[in-house]
């Protein structure tokens, strides 16, 4: 199904990189979602009241806000889509991160209502009481259905595009699908046993809504905040490099994430000092060309020349990144320069740090001056201390 929809409304639906193929994605999945959603609400709503079920009404109004945030997603990947400007140079992207926030807010009030609902009928029942309807049974049981295809659907939109709006869409359906599983259970149970637990699974209802409010948020929040670079997106830039045998290392690769679909890096290429510049700097654009062409991202890179022909200095260098690795297998070092003095030689060089790692940088600093100084009275090092 998702495909055939995918076939008849989008047009060019390989290109996942154009905006306006990203943007009919998005709309394909909110308009669905808004017409799915307003007619499970209405369903619910209708049958709920009429009976008397408290926890089917909430998870109808549930699938109304639902509706709504499909409409917050259908404005944001409309705006997402506008081309850079001169106050927005990197483009409208991260609207789609705004827009998921928005949601996230959207599930976790829907959440605090349907709780209090729940709790009142729970400690402060009216007398009345829910009636069985094999009508609900159905009903609900059509709307875990098409909950759980909603999910299938936005997230398999979600990969395509690379959206973490329509990615929390997903999420929401699922929970929703679950909430709505439990509302079914309690009406199974009073048809067999008598016994009225609808605030019981309202409340559980809220419980996973709000599970999944906070899920998205924290993800939305990571997004905003920038988290670290996706490993596939680093793998890639790396097995380009690798391609150019005068690249000689590469290291300070920093990943700038403006929104699904604009990825901007910049990073650090060593190559032979002694070869032409001009030479260097042509492969250069040579990489940035095919990291824009092959995946899509823009590029800026530094050029780092390093001395290869003089065997002290590629000793001295060796040496050095034993030492570090001595301190802890995960450091490593670039950048290395070797200055000759009357007096003491200067080892200049960066040294590579996770951040797990639990030493500070003056604590790294320290203890590389000290062991190289060890090994070499007359070495010193200056250091710099990147967190990878």
């Amino acid at each position: 199904m998702t495909n055939l929809l995918c076939k008849l409304f989008i047009k060019d639906r390989d290109n996942t990189k154009s905006p306006k193929v990203r943007r009919a994605y998005g709309t394909l999945g909110s308009v669905v979602g808004i017409i799915l959603n307003i007619l499970l609400a209405a369903g619910k709503c209708t049958v709920g009241a009429v009976f008397g079920a408290i926890s089917l009404v909430a998870d109808g109004i549930n699938n109304l806000s639902d509706a709504g945030s499909q409409i917050i997603a259908f404005i944001s990947f409309k705006m997402a889509a506008k081309p850079a400007d001169r106050d927005h140079p990197f483009g409208h992207a991260r609207i789609e991160y705004v827009a998921s926030m928005i949601v996230s807010f959207f599930i976790l009030l829907v959440g605090w209502n349907v709780l209090l609902e729940s709790l009142t009928k729970i400690f402060s029942p009216d007398g009345s009481s829910t009636e069985f309807s094999w009508i609900m049974i159905i009903v609900l049981a059509v709307s875990v259905l098409v909950k759980l295809w909603l999910c299938l659907f936005n997230r398999k939109l979600a990969k395509k595009i690379g959206s973490s709006v329509m990615k929390a869409t997903a999420a929401d359906s699922l929970s929703d699908a679950i909430a709505t599983a439990a509302v079914l259970i309690a009406m199974l149970i009073l048809r067999f046993t008598g016994f009225d637990t609808d605030g019981y699974m309202g409340v559980i209802v809220a419980v996973i809504i709000f599970i999944a409010g906070i899920k998205i948020l924290n993800e939305t929040k990571n997004s905003i905040l920038g988290e670290s670079a996706d490993p596939e997106v680093v793998e890639g830039v790396k097995a380009i490099v690798a391609e150019f045998p005068d690249a000689l290392g590469i290291h300070d690769m920093v990943v700038h994430n403006y929104g699904p679909g604009r990825v901007i890096v910049t990073l650090h290429i060593e190559v032979d000092g002694d070869k032409s510049v001009f030479e260097s700097h042509d492969m250069i654009d040579d990489i940035e060309r095919r990291l824009n062409d092959e995946l899509g991202i823009q590029s800026n890179i530094h050029m780092d020349p390093i001395v290869t022909n003089d065997e002290e200095v590629s000793k001295m260098r060796e040496v050095v990144r034993g030492i570090v690795k001595g301190i802890d297998e995960r450091l490593d070092i670039h950048d290395f320069r070797f200055v000759r003095g009357v007096t003491h030689t200067n080892l200049i060089f960066d040294v590579n740090a996770p951040f797990e790692l639990k030493m500070s940088d003056s604590e790294i600093r320290r203890e590389v001056s000290k062991r190289v100084h060890e090994y070499n009275e007359i070495f010193f090092t200056v250091t710099t201390v990147d967190r990878n």
